[in-house]
């Protein structure tokens, strides 16, 4: 992180943390899904929403990781209610298997996390032969969020509390394609950039919860959409960067985020009461935050959700 940070207009920084940022704030009534919450800020995530007594289901690949994972958590917080379920989101099938046996669960949804992600990998199809990081960043997400759709409405109009949804998008969404979203080029090899693509994954991410917002206002539903940037922060998604690790090491304990601080965002955007009635938002560092032009385009957003249902059909 940067030694000088400053506090915005929340009360919190770059230097806050996750428990810091829900401080007081009581989740006992409340159930999450956390994506990619196996490693990194997903851990941290789900370990700070299940000592403020959220409920979490944590969406993972690696479920030997999440057995871990649960059992860290409940060692320090012994009360608390933590759950994983197998979820892959470059898979279009594993999301529909996931989302089906969370609605066949009962369970109630207040808050869904689209946390997992892969970053500056090599060109590789997914298992749909979609482009991986696209498939995985944006698109399963978006299946997965439309899949559940239904039944945060119904937890929402049954509990009489509002739904937040929360996209984990990031600053790299500046370094997407001159384009943005390269439509007719997915799956082009030849002109594949890892980073651009990544950067492409995570506008997307923006758009997605720009348009969603729109449409949830459309239909009176009484849940938000908002993107944010988390920070740069050392975790495995560096993996497919021994380069990026190596500067990492190096530079890391002054400039970069520590996990906790990297999941301050996430929690703020999706537990503090002052994001109430808040959507179709950016936030970093806990604060309110701009984006590209892009990322306010609203006919580019339109275009990529009916892109997104197309691809998902």
């Amino acid at each position: 992180m940067w030694p000088f940070s400053k506090k915005g207009a929340s009360g919190f920084s770059s230097s806050s943390t996750a428990q810091q940022v829900t401080e007081g704030i009581d989740g006992t009534s409340l159930t999450a899904i956390v994506t990619g919450a196996s490693s990194g800020i997903g851990t941290e995530t789900t370990r700070v929403l299940a000592l403020r007594g959220v409920h979490v289901i944590m969406g993972v690949r690696n479920m030997i990781a999440a057995k871990d994972v649960k059992e860290t958590i409940l060692k320090e917080i012994p009360s608390a209610k933590v759950d994983a379920m197998e979820l892959d989101l470059s898979s279009m099938e594993s999301v529909k298997k996931f989302a089906s046996e969370f609605k066949s669960s009962g369970l109630p949804l207040n808050i869904l996390i689209n946390n997992a992600g892969i970053m500056a990998c090599p060109f590789k199809l997914s298992k749909d032969k979609i482009e991986l990081q696209f498939a995985t960043n944006h698109l399963g997400h978006f299946l997965l969020t439309n899949l559940l759709l239904d039944t945060m409405k119904k937890t929402s109009r049954e509990t009489k509390k509002e739904g937040r949804i929360v996209n984990v998008s990031s600053e790299a969404h500046r370094f997407a394609y001159p384009e943005g979203i390269r439509f007719n080029k997915i799956n082009d090899e030849s002109s594949y950039n890892n980073w651009r693509a990544y950067g492409q994954s995570k506008l997307a991410n923006i758009l997605h919860a720009n348009e969603l917002t729109r449409r949830l206002k459309e239909d009176g539903a009484d849940i938000t959409a908002n993107s944010l940037h988390p920070g740069t922060v050392t975790t495995n998604l560096f993996r497919y960067n021994s380069t990026v690790n190596g500067l990492i090491a190096a530079i890391g304990r002054l400039f970069l985020k520590n996990v906790q601080q990297g999941a301050a965002t996430t929690c703020y955007v999706a537990l503090h009461p002052q994001v109430k009635g808040i959507s179709g938002k950016y936030f970093s560092d806990s604060n309110l935050a701009k984006t590209t032009s892009q990322g306010t385009d609203a006919d580019l957003a339109k275009k990529l959700w009916d892109f997104s249902t197309d691809l998902t059909k």
